[in-house]
């Protein structure tokens, strides 16, 4: 096998876009990532409004694989230049086992992981966007900046308030309430000092159903609801309608983060990959060495009813005969 060859069949390069708008605190937050992250080989793709990027220097004393991008926002102004250095980060013979784009505080994520995904090397994992709880309201009512902010929290996967201890129990709930008003994602999460649930960047740190930790809310819902991220898994003997997979996938209002598997499809002769996040659906042919069954891993905020209904929605897609 040439080298070519070789590298299509590496597996793809899990990435995670972590945006926010000024001051959100996306720096911390990613800095508490990096000083959990073990052994793992985590790169960052840094852009910073400015000549000289600030936010790389700080995350540097967390890791050497950092990659600056100066100069503005990073989906238009240096889109190029950020499409060569993920090429360049794909083609490295060891290749980091995540990359995170921490993007510069007024570009949008959603545009950002779009570039990622056009390289098949990479394969989106999560767009999470910080919210300031103390100045969300002004930033929201601000003529420049409110549009960008609002697309900003409408396109993550997962929402994290941050610098709740700045703010009365009244004024986070307001922000709780606000956020949610606007985000698709029922995953919202607050941060003390930059901490949050690994388990939003790592798989590794999943646990099975039910982990504590990480405070989850869901419109409606009240700040003191602590039901952390988890997962659990759905197995078939039978192979999946192609179409019915992708519609329950589409309609599933459970506050899902990801889901990732590898599933035998009624009108295909091999495995193929199913890949969900964002309400993005990805269904690629599996290079691997696959099981009998079909396995399919769903990583979010879950009740038990929540895991019911997902796996009655999922054994619906069975074709039977």
């Amino acid at each position: 096998m040439n080298d070519a060859a070789a590298a299509s069949v590496r597996p793809p390069i899990p990435l995670v876009v972590l945006g926010g708008y000024l001051g959100a605190g996306k720096t911390t937050l990613l800095n508490h990532v990096l000083s959990n992250a073990g052994q793992r080989r985590v790169a960052v793709l840094v852009n910073d409004f400015g000549d000289i990027n600030i936010d790389a220097a700080l995350i540097r004393e967390r890791t050497d694989d950092v990659i600056n991008l100066e100069n503005g926002c990073i989906c238009c102004s240096i889109g190029g230049r950020l499409v060569d250095a993920l090429v360049k980060i794909g083609a490295r013979p060891e290749r980091p086992e995540l990359l995170i784009i921490e993007a510069s505080g007024v570009s949008d994520p959603v545009k950002i992981a779009q570039i990622g995904l056009l390289d098949r090397a990479f394969r989106l994992y999560g767009i999470i966007v910080a919210v300031d709880a103390e100045q969300i309201g002004a930033t929201l009512l601000d003529p420049y900046v409110g549009d960008i902010v609002r697309r900003q929290i409408a396109g993550a996967t997962a929402l994290v308030l941050t610098k709740t201890d700045l703010v009365t129990e009244r004024d986070k709930e307001a922000a709780a309430d606000a956020v949610s008003l606007l985000a698709t994602t029922s995953i919202l999460l607050e941060s003390a000092n930059g901490s949050i649930p690994l388990e939003l960047i790592f798989d590794a740190s999943v646990a099975p159903r039910h982990r504590t930790g990480g405070l989850a809310l869901a419109a409606g819902e009240r700040l003191n609801s602590h039901q952390g991220i988890c997962s659990f898994s759905f197995r078939s003997d039978f192979r999946l309608d192609r179409k019915k997979l992708r519609e329950v996938f589409r309609s599933l209002s459970v506050p899902l983060l990801r889901a990732k598997g590898i599933v035998w499809l009624d009108q295909d002769a091999s495995p193929q990959e199913l890949h969900v996040v964002g309400g993005r659906i990805l269904i690629t042919p599996f290079a691997g060495h696959p099981a009998a069954e079909s396995t399919i891993v769903l990583i979010g905020r879950f009740s038990d009813e929540d895991e019911r209904t997902v796996k009655r929605c999922l054994e619906s897609t069975q074709v039977l005969n």
